[in-house]
């Protein structure tokens, strides 16, 4: 390869890995679309296992397709174009919905299709990859570093394209860029080698062509029948009227003309006030939220008196307010209406913002221009950390939907609003004798609210509260429930006017200081009080007991366990699993099982795929009857695997704090990690030159240590990270992750090269054994954080590089 073939060469070969890495973020926003969820350490594991079968595939094959090496380029550039739109097109036919896993066992088939068809993109890229660097050895080094570089800039370049285009075009966009690739070396790398490169040239052409004609009709979203917008659109005479997107999110406009939309949770059933004409608002099919007519007069707004969330605005005159994710603006307008006369609105969304400012502003009445609301464009953790100012009022109201919220949908999220020190952060920002206000749909069997109020009182105790039973207030409406902690005692007089305001609405009582037993489940009866008991047991000294003995996971949600929505247990399960054909399925949370049924077809087709083949083809590896070597190669290998993806993991989902939101946090995590691991790989020629055994420490001591320095320091990193501006956090997220991904780069190919010197027909063995444990690894930690949170997971990471150090291979 000449000079000039090798500059298109390397260019090349950085755009497909950005393509790449670029198709990974965007099947993330994708499912975070036609499903619940973002599906991240899924999608991390499936590229992993395209990866992971290439490497086989190459180890068993490699010869043979080096012969042929333009063609077979050529051809894996062909099918990675077409696979990219096409595996997910063909996967949303499939009829997988993550909410019907639980009574659908079929759809366990489903998801094994979807996972499988959407590793054949990373399959062919790593093809394009691994071959070029066993064919091009005297360059690796220039082909990782173009491979590197090119993961990094498509992990920006996604961002900005999911600024500017539609989610679904850009399946497009990354057809097109491919198949410019394959252009690009057909006529500048490969026209003097033994290839038609016309007929290679008009195949690209055509192929580009037709997709441009045909792609348009079938490249729409099929979301999930059971989100909201698709059941928003089951009602006569209701029509999509635009959609914006980014990163945060698809943002959808509908409205109804014909039935009149009534969007306001919990409204008491005593209510004669209506609400005035409205617009759906839905985040990715979901999260329904409501733009309401406002022309200036207040008394429009009425009926916002009649919900569980007006309770603080009755003890006494609020002037000074922060609503954390103000959303369209309905607990904007409730603040309005009772006469508040500051309001700090704290809003993520920019396209939010941009709707009531611009497109609906007239509509909405322009009430983020009002001289008494000040707007701010900030994630609520954010803005809480880095303002001093203190407030009479601060509400967090329903930032999530019933439907998905109720099903366990949302127990594979992380959710830092609700945690003990986020709980702390906003009771230290209350005016004395403040209120936070915290408006939670109403679930049964009882889990939210018991779980949230374990959160409280344990926030209360950890502020050294020396009587949190009397700084509590919680009611509950047929549909939502309001959890009211005050920066002081509650008075008699708060009582007072707590009945009168309950009473007046048909508000059931569940606690307030002295409350009796019989004062509780009068209005909205249920079998028994539920969180009324829940409420005693949780505020006594049996506290801890009573948590333990449960039937849903309420432990208090931390920092460290950010897990809100996970109510799981699996002590449960055997009670759960003869009620389902009788009724009993809203009593599992799918989104939990869901993920266990994402490890095991995760492990199956890593078994079958990478472990297997590798097993039957040992003797052509050349790995000898009794020799244990490869053992040792094994364990090595198998934890380097494991322990890599639990720390990327961990960084993943703590980072979601820090960065604001899991795109910012993937891709700026995953970027930063092959960024410094390359660096690290590449530095680990030096201590690779030493043969003493003990160079191994080296990196491994070093993953030990910052892994535990970040670990046990995270609340105080995470802290100070939050004062900065977003240009900083980015910067010193990155500044903060690429001495560990440095380090975590030089053990895997300290063992390559190890293996090199002494038994180079282990290497594809060693590659296998890596990519089995990466394909399960990422679904697996995400469990462990879930169970036992990051702290053990990351702990659990450096145990496996020590035993990855013992077993070195000699």
């Amino acid at each position: 390869m000449n000079r000039l073939d090798n500059g298109f060469y390397l260019i090349a070969i950085s755009i497909i890995s950005a393509c790449s890495l670029a198709y990974e973020v965007l099947l993330m926003r994708l499912f975070s679309i036609i499903q619940w969820h973002n599906f991240a350490y899924m999608i991390i594991s499936l590229a992993l296992l395209g990866y992971g079968v290439s490497g086989v595939f190459l180890a068993l094959n490699r010869d043979q397709l080096t012969k042929y090496f333009p063609t077979v380029i050529m051809t894996n550039l062909l099918l990675l174009s077409i696979s990219m739109p096409a595996s997910f097109l063909l996967a949303q036919q499939l009829p997988f919905n993550s909410a019907e896993i639980i009574w659908a066992p079929v759809q366990l088939t489903y998801l094994s299709a979807v996972y499988l068809l959407l590793a054949l993109p990373f399959f062919f890229a790593a093809n394009v990859i691994g071959l070029s660097f066993y064919r091009y050895k005297e360059q690796v080094s220039s082909l990782y570093a173009a491979d590197l570089f090119g993961s990094g800039i498509g992990s920006i370049a996604i961002i900005i394209l999911l600024f500017m285009v539609f989610p679904e075009k850009i399946l497009r966009l990354l057809m097109l860029t491919v198949l410019l690739v394959a252009l690009m070396l057909s006529l500048f790398v490969f026209r003097q080698q033994k290839i038609n490169t016309t007929r290679w040239n008009t195949l690209f052409i055509s192929i580009a062509v037709i997709a441009m004609i045909i792609m348009p009709r079938y490249d729409s979203l099929s979301l999930s029948p059971y989100k909201a917008l698709q059941q928003f659109l089951t009602m006569p005479a209701t029509s999509v009227i635009s959609n914006k997107s980014s990163p945060l999110g698809l943002i959808t406009i509908a409205e109804s003309t014909d039935l009149p939309l009534r969007h306001a949770p919990g409204l008491s059933l005593k209510a004669t006030a209506e609400p005035p004409r409205q617009l759906a608002v839905f985040t990715d099919g979901d999260a329904m939220g409501a733009i309401t007519h406002f022309d200036g007069d207040l008394a429009t707004l009425s009926y916002l008196d009649q919900t569980t969330s007006a309770l603080p605005y009755h003890f006494k005159p609020l002037s000074e307010l922060l609503i954390l994710g103000a959303g369209t603006g309905s607990d904007v307008l409730q603040a309005l209406y009772h006469g508040s006369a500051h309001i700090d609105a704290v809003e993520q969304n920019p396209q939010i913002i941009d709707l009531l400012k611009t497109q609906y502003a007239d509509f909405s009445g322009d009430i983020y221009t009002r001289p008494d609301v000040k707007l701010h464009l900030a994630e609520a953790r954010g803005f809480i950390s880095n303002s001093s100012k203190k407030y009479d009022l601060i509400s967090i109201s329903l930032m999530d939907t019933f439907g998905a919220s109720a099903s366990g949908l949302y127990s594979m999220s992380e959710n830092y609003l609700y945690t003990e020190q986020a709980i702390q952060q906003y009771l230290h920002h209350l005016n004395t004798n403040g209120y936070l206000s915290l408006t939670r749909w109403v679930k049964l069997p009882a889990r939210d609210m018991p779980k949230l109020l374990a959160t409280v009182i344990n926030s209360l105790k950890l502020d050294n509260a020396n009587q949190p039973q009397q700084q509590i207030i919680l009611i509950r409406s047929w549909q939502t429930s309001t959890l009211i902690v005050k920066n002081g005692l509650i008075t008699p007089t708060e009582v007072s006017q707590l009945k009168q305001f309950s009473r007046e609405r048909n508000f059931d009582l569940v606690y307030y200081p002295g409350i009796k037993e019989q004062e509780a489940n009068q209005f909205n009866i249920l079998p028994q009080p539920y969180l009324y008991l829940a409420a005693q047991a949780l505020l006594s000294k049996q506290s801890d007991d009573f948590i333990d003995a449960y039937k849903f996971n309420i432990d208090p949600a931390t920092d460290d366990k950010p897990y809100y929505f996970q109510f799981f247990k699996w002590q449960t399960l055997p009670e759960i699993l003869p009620l389902l054909a009788s009724g009993g399925i809203s009593l599992l949370d799918s989104g939990y099982l869901l993920l266990v049924a994402a490890l095991l077809q995760a492990l199956i087709a890593s078994l079958v795929l990478i472990a297997l083949p590798l097993w039957l083809c040992k003797a052509k590896l050349g790995i000898q009857a009794g020799e244990q070597e490869y053992r040792r190669v094994m364990v090595y290998f198998f934890s380097l695997g494991l322990a890599f993806l639990f720390i990327e993991i961990a960084c993943i989902q703590k980072f979601i704090l820090i960065l604001h939101h899991p795109i910012y946090a993937i891709t700026t995590v995953i970027s930063t990690f092959l960024l410094s691991a390359g660096l690290g790989s590449y530095m680990s020629s030096r201590l690779i030159n030493n043969e003493r055994e003990y160079t191994i420490l080296i990196p491994i001591m070093g993953i030990a240590i910052l892994s535990s320095i970040y670990m046990l320091n995270f609340d105080f990193i995470t802290i100070f990270l939050l004062h900065q501006n977003d240009v900083s956090r980015f910067i010193l997220s990155i500044l903060l992750i690429m001495p560990l991904g440095f380090c975590m780069g030089m053990p895997f190919p300290m063992g390559l090269a190890r293996l090199s010197l002494t038994r180079p027909k282990l290497i594809p063995w060693a590659w296998g054994v890596n990519g089995f444990a990466s394909v399960i690894s990422a679904i697996l930690a995400t469990l462990i954080a879930m169970q036992f949170g990051f702290m053990i997971l990351v702990a659990f990471a450096v145990v496996l590089y020590g035993i990855a150090a013992f077993f070195f291979p000699r």
